[in-house]
């Protein structure tokens, strides 16, 4: 992927832990590398299929001098997402914020925070089998459209399924969305129990009745095996509700670990 530099863009803005960096302020310098498809504006000229780096150094300035943060941390996660949700031809970002004039009574040069940020393409499954599950899956949806972090949100056909694994309960209406998020995996993993947890979700039976559902199932090609992730989901072959959804979202995706496309993954179930 191309890039798009900004070096050492000198900001005097007013961070920082302790109160006299609140009131009376101190430079900073942030680098930003914007990832860019840039072919098409290096083939016609044309800034308009590319980012203007002005209006970057700009929106850059506007968070650094409306702000006031306590931590550069949190400096360079606003300006990466605000970049990122402003200039939709940016794919990924890295920031750097630079704090030359930080309270260290010690020689030194510059302290810094560098972070890196990206748009991840994501399909998450849903379910319900309790209290009104259409309403519930549907605010649930509307949750997600609703976060900051996430955009280009698609939506399956929502389907009746017989209950999986533990069988004695209530069918559930199942589903998927797909979309693009710049939450890593856990912190999309923690919206997700936010957005559970609002619709009364409770984890008292394995496999058992629920009113709202939300599974991580893909995210980007990432094969994440820990004791409270897993992507992609463990059993996700063997579920028809699952990959039924996801067939008609992302037909061609390749399971990472498979190597098959999703619809070959729902023959295979299909033929059994």
């Amino acid at each position: 992927m191309d890039k798009i530099c900004i070096d050492e863009l000198k900001i005097y803005a007013n961070h920082g832990v302790f109160e006299h960096e609140n009131i009376n302020g101190q430079n900073f310098y942030v680098n930003a590398v914007l990832y860019v498809d840039t072919e098409k504006a290096g083939m016609s000229d044309d800034l308009e299929r590319s980012v203007d780096y002005s209006k970057v150094c700009a929106l850059i300035e506007r968070v650094m001098k409306n702000n006031t943060f306590k931590l550069i941390e949190t400096a360079a996660q606003t300006i990466a997402e605000e970049i990122l949700l402003n200039f939709p031809l940016v794919s990924s970002v890295d920031i750097e914020v630079r704090k030359p004039e930080a309270p260290i009574n010690m020689d030194f040069g510059s302290v810094s925070v560098r972070i890196h940020r990206s748009w991840h393409d994501v399909l998450v499954a849903v379910g319900s089998n309790m209290g009104d599950s259409r309403t519930l899956i549907e605010n649930g949806i509307k949750a997600l459209e609703q976060s900051r972090y996430n955009k280009h949100l698609k939506r399956s056909e929502l389907i009746v399924t017989k209950p999986y694994g533990f069988t004695e309960q209530a069918d559930f209406l199942n589903g998927a969305v797909r979309f693009r998020t710049m939450l890593s995996p856990y912190g999309l993993l923690d919206l997700l129990h936010e957005i559970e947890n609002a619709a009364a979700r409770r984890r008292e039976i394995h496999w058992g009745p629920r009113t709202l559902d939300l599974d991580i199932i893909f995210y980007d090609k990432e094969i994440i095996d820990e004791d409270d992730l897993i992507i992609p989901h463990t059993d996700m072959h063997n579920r028809s509700f699952v990959l039924i959804p996801a067939a008609e979202l992302m037909p061609a995706y390749r399971h990472p670990v498979f190597g098959a496309t999703v619809s070959e993954l729902l023959e295979r179930l299909e033929e059994k």
